[in-house]
């Protein structure tokens, strides 16, 4: 017999007024390449402070037209992260280069600086840092690493909107950045993305990527070869709805975040996520991680029997079959980044959650972690 869901893993937080824009997306006849998409734009570069911003169809859409500017070559490495989402290491592949994967931080869970600075070798000509669960990278380590070496940089912010470290957003060192707007995020559009520069060529280049290579200000005519990761304006509508009221919406995720750290507080065999201090974490998931001697499979299947639904985020890509049959990775390589994608689980989290949801999550984890230890 199959529980019914109690708690979903995510919920978008949807209302009239995203509802209201839609429709006026749906009644003025211009579905794609119209005045909504570059409303969302200006409004989406002004809330994250950078000149430009060009929408596109999803984060891995613009990671890879980002990561296309560089210009590399087959024989070109691309360092970052295996502790992330798979894209951001397939966009490397999309380019015919190789990625190199290093080491996190074990608090923080991003890459770690040391580790990319000793990564780097005559072969490297870019780096991707991922702003992993909404926590920034320590981009000033990282930056004087790219300026030493000539690097190019292309920030993964898919997960990190109106993140800080030391009062700067993501996104404030002048890289393209790209955001990702899937249910889960921050805000969504249900799928898309955006790439936010201060650059002005590379925003007339980035524009012309997304949209087949098309020449600016040319109705049929392409001076590159381009990309079809183009934004509908049905999409850019429900992304200007969220963007009205993004700081509601990031103020909801922080309160259920704290009502869960102070939930998690006195349960035996659970590490929270870091606490802040130099930073302002931007809320995308609620992860957890499990001391050794708990199973974290078995912990998943409870909650799963008691209607919440949990992910084991984020599997290791150097271990995944086509990285690990490409590039001959194999377990042991990078020890922080196994323990951390072995042992991490993320929990139901949305606005809109009560203190009766988080402590059923709580309570049925902690029934959860007797059984599993």
């Amino acid at each position: 017999m199959t529980t019914a869901l109690r708690l979903p893993l995510a919920r978008p937080s949807l209302g009239r007024r995203e509802e209201e824009l839609v429709v006026e997306v749906l009644r003025s006849g211009i579905l794609s390449l119209g005045p909504m998409t570059a409303r969302f734009e200006r409004a989406f570069a002004e809330c994250v402070g950078r000149r430009f911003a060009v929408a596109c169809s999803s984060g891995t859409g613009g990671l890879h037209a980002a990561l296309h500017t560089v210009g590399l070559q087959p024989e070109d490495e691309v360092i970052t992260a295996s502790f992330s989402f798979i894209s951001s290491a397939n966009v490397i592949l999309y380019e015919h280069a190789t990625p190199v994967f290093v080491d996190i931080d074990d608090e923080s869970l991003t890459i770690d600086p040391r580790a990319v600075e000793d990564a780097v070798t005559d072969r490297t000509r870019a780096i991707i840092p991922v702003h992993i669960f909404g926590h920034p990278c320590e981009m000033p380590a990282i930056m004087r690493t790219a300026h030493a070496h000539s690097l190019a940089v292309v920030e993964d912010g898919c997960e990190a909107l109106l993140a800080t470290l030391d009062g700067r957003v993501v996104g404030a060192d002048g890289n393209p950045t790209v955001y990702a707007f899937y249910a889960n995020k921050q805000m969504t559009t249900g799928e898309g993305g955006m790439i936010t520069t201060d650059d002005a060529a590379l925003e007339e280049t980035l524009r012309s990527l997304v949209n087949q290579g098309r020449a600016a200000g040319g109705a049929m005519a392409f001076d590159r070869l381009g990309f079809n990761y183009r934004m509908s304006d049905i999409t850019a509508a429900i992304g200007v709805g969220q963007l009205e009221r993004i700081d509601e919406l990031l103020a909801a995720r922080e309160h259920v975040a704290e009502r869960y750290l102070g939930a998690l507080a006195g349960v035996d065999g659970v590490r929270p996520p870091a606490a802040p201090t130099r930073l302002r974490r931007s809320w995308f998931v609620f992860p957890i991680r499990f001391e050794r001697g708990i199973s974290r499979d078995r912990v998943a299947a409870h909650l799963a029997a008691s209607g919440i639904q949990t992910r084991p985020y984020m599997p290791a890509i150097h271990l995944q079959p086509e990285y690990a049959r490409r590039f001959g990775y194999r377990r042991g390589m990078l020890p922080v980044t196994e323990r951390a994608s072995d042992s991490s689980l993320v929990l139901p989290f949305y606005p809109g959650m009560n203190d009766d949801d988080i402590g059923y999550a709580v309570q049925q984890l902690r029934v959860a972690i007797d059984r599993a230890s």
